[in-house]
């Protein structure tokens, strides 16, 4: 499912009220993952990124030293999370239990160069442990 970044246009990165606002209700869980992430696997650089704004809107880069963990992307009332899969962590992934809908955007994934690009939405608590789980495998491999 395709959400659409809620900072499409802006030539600046968004600041905490407007990420407040936009994300709505999923606010809470979008605070609860980028803690988890730093606490949990030790994502603590955070980088929002306006790769051309006018077009994509604003993300923020999850990061452990240098090297991209995941990318968050707000849009209206939830969130996108992305991930670059290479090889090794694609082949865990598709190992792990995880639920259908996730099995599923895995399988139908874009292949890159840089890895396989797989993007999920975040709407409820629910989606949270594949996340958790994914995250784990990337920074495991």
């Amino acid at each position: 499912m395709a959400v659409t970044n809620a900072f499409i246009g802006k030539t600046e990165q968004p600041s905490p009220e407007e990420l407040t606002a936009a994300l709505g209700p999923s606010e809470k869980l979008w605070q609860e993952l980028v803690q988890w992430m730093a606490t949990k696997l030790g994502a603590t650089t955070q980088e929002w990124k306006g790769v051309v704004p006018k077009k994509y809107g604003w993300s923020l880069r999850l990061k452990i030293k240098a090297r991209n963990i995941v990318y968050l992307g707000p849009s209206t009332g939830c969130f996108s999370v992305g991930f670059v899969l290479g090889d090794r962590a694609l082949k865990a992934a598709k190992e792990t239990h995880l639920p259908a809908g996730v099995m599923q955007a895995i399988a139908s994934a874009p292949r890159y160069p840089e890895g396989t690009g797989l993007r999920l939405v975040v709407k409820t608590a629910r989606d949270l442990p594949a996340i958790h789980k994914l995250a784990e495998i990337k920074v495991a491999h």
